[in-house]
């Protein structure tokens, strides 16, 4: 049967007689007669849409038609739609004019900077008693650690080892080589003016073993691990696995945040130590390459300008950003709420704050040991 889309009228009205199937296959000739019969309907005041012919209809077709009815609607007549002979197809209609005029959702306005500021600092003290708080108790759960090793899960202690540590590695040594690098290429720019790139070595071993080797190999980690136990965490807290762990008599905090806290303390020293061998390499191939320095004459005056006073300075301050990397890691998990969505803020937020507490930490010990004279 075919689409028929015929139009009577009688001065400013007109009445729409539909017949035949309203559906996806005669989707093109539904439009096609739509279109014919349109510009007839200019100038009425009234129109009525007879559905009593109508054999089939599906969402294509009554599409169609609400379209007509709204563009109609748009020149300035009122329509109706007879639904005594076919209840069917008149509900169609109005159900795809009904989400055609649904109103999009209102977006909130975003507060102005100071309102965000004094919101950022209302939240600020209670904030702090939540970190304290985790703090305290993960200092509080140290001590059964030892005394009870079967509530804490020490047989994933080598694989978190090898996970910060191992698999951590191969990043945090580039990135502490390309930190030699770019110190030996300033060092020959900037003392080469004047004639004392024999210093070179000793800038890049003060520089690095006493600040960039610990910071930049904590920032790596921070990113890399960090974000990982924070994740892992997170989707545990999710997936009710924490529920589980206190259900089951264990305190997810020695359970979990202990052996993490003790891996990162293990492997960030170590890879501070070996990205200070390379950070040496690195500026060993700066210096030789832009000057006449030789190797050997570098490989001297490094091991002159190396102390056990400045490398203890950079070694001994790498545990407490261990304990603050893991700590906010950890934290940052357990605390959070809510779905998929949550997992990924709850990371990103770890990340930002650890790489903000390594900085501080690392800014505190050097001015500790410039107040005590090291």
């Amino acid at each position: 049967m075919e689409v028929v889309v015929r139009a009577d009228r009688e001065g400013d009205s007109a009445r729409l007689i539909l017949a035949g199937p309203f559906d996806l296959p005669h989707a093109v000739t539904t439009a096609q007669e739509i279109a014919n019969i349109e510009a007839s309907l200019a100038g009425c005041r009234a129109v009525e849409l007879d559905l009593a012919g109508v054999d089939d209809i599906d969402g294509a077709g009554a599409v169609q038609l609400a379209g007509l009815v709204d563009r109609v609607e748009a020149q300035g007549s009122t329509t109706q739609v007879l639904d005594e002979h076919n209840p069917k197809a008149a509900r169609l209609i109005a159900l795809y004019r009904q989400r055609r005029t649904v109103t999009p959702p209102v977006v909130p306005r975003p507060y102005p900077i100071l309102a965000r500021l004094g919101s950022v600092a209302g939240q600020l003290p209670r904030t702090l008693a939540s970190a304290l708080d985790f703090v305290g108790h993960s200092a509080a759960a140290a001590g059964p650690a030892l005394t009870a090793p079967h509530t804490v899960n020490w047989r994933a202690l080598p694989h978190l080892v090898q996970q910060v540590g191992a698999d951590g590695l191969p990043v945090a040594s580039g990135a502490n080589l390309l930190v030699g690098l770019i110190i030996g290429f300033l060092g020959v720019s900037q003392l080469g003016r004047f004639g004392a790139t024999v210093y070179v070595p000793e800038l890049v071993v003060v520089a690095h073993f006493r600040e960039l080797g610990p910071l930049v190999t904590a920032i790596v980690i921070a990113g890399r691990s960090g974000a990982g136990l924070a994740s892992e965490i997170a989707t545990m807290k999710v997936s009710e696995e924490i529920d589980a762990l206190r259900a089951m008599g264990f305190d997810p905090v020695r359970w979990l945040v202990v052996p993490r806290c003790v891996a990162l303390v293990l492997a960030l020293p170590v890879l501070t130590w070996v990205g200070d061998l390379l950070a040496l390499l690195g500026g060993m191939v700066a210096t030789t390459s832009l000057t006449d320095m030789s190797t050997r004459g570098y490989v001297m005056a490094t091991a002159h300008a190396i102390t056990a006073t400045g490398l203890l300075a950079g070694l001994i301050k790498t545990p407490f950003l261990a304990l603050a990397i893991g700590l906010i890691a950890c934290g940052q998990g357990l605390a959070t709420q809510g779905g998929a969505a949550a997992v990924g803020a709850r990371t990103t937020t770890a990340v930002v704050l650890s790489i903000f507490s390594v900085i501080v930490i690392s800014a505190l010990f050097t001015l500790l040991f410039a107040l005590i004279g090291l």
